[in-house]
């Protein structure tokens, strides 16, 4: 079942102009230091991958129902990309928690993120969703 779904548009081009005015300051508030490390290797592609990331943390703060205004961190959701490529969302904090009260007792939540930049937007798209707990094999 659907627990919650999200979706943000962020303008890359107003990243790129809050990364040259508060730099290390907007991303240390912001961004995990595994976030910080994908984005700063990508020297052309720097603030699009600021801008996906930011646009996933509004994004999962939706699909939680909370919002950023409701006590979670930017720093309690972040995102990491499998070697495949595709993005995960991890919630920790407050996140983790809320994440927990809205998940169904005998079920595990799982959270899908879909990130995409065509310059100057990007879009990020997540959708938690509940799957039933494996129960004993009869």
């Amino acid at each position: 079942m659907i627990l919650g779904i999200g979706t943000d548009l962020c303008n890359i081009e107003r990243i790129e102009k809050t990364l040259e005015r508060f730099g290390d300051r907007f991303r240390e508030r912001v961004f995990t230091d595994r976030e910080q490390h994908r984005a700063e290797r990508r020297a052309h592609a720097t603030a699009a991958t600021y801008a996906k990331r930011w646009a996933a943390k509004e994004a999962c703060s939706k699909a939680l129902g909370t919002g950023l205004r409701m006590g979670i961190a930017w720093k309690d959701m972040s995102v990491t990309n499998l070697r495949s490529g595709q993005p995960v969302m991890h919630v920790t904090g407050w996140a983790k928690e809320r994440l927990a009260k809205m998940t169904p007792p005998g079920h595990r939540a799982v959270i899908h993120v879909t990130l995409t930049d065509d310059h100057p937007w990007a879009q990020a798209m997540v959708v938690i969703e509940a799957l039933p707990e494996a129960g004993p094999a009869a």
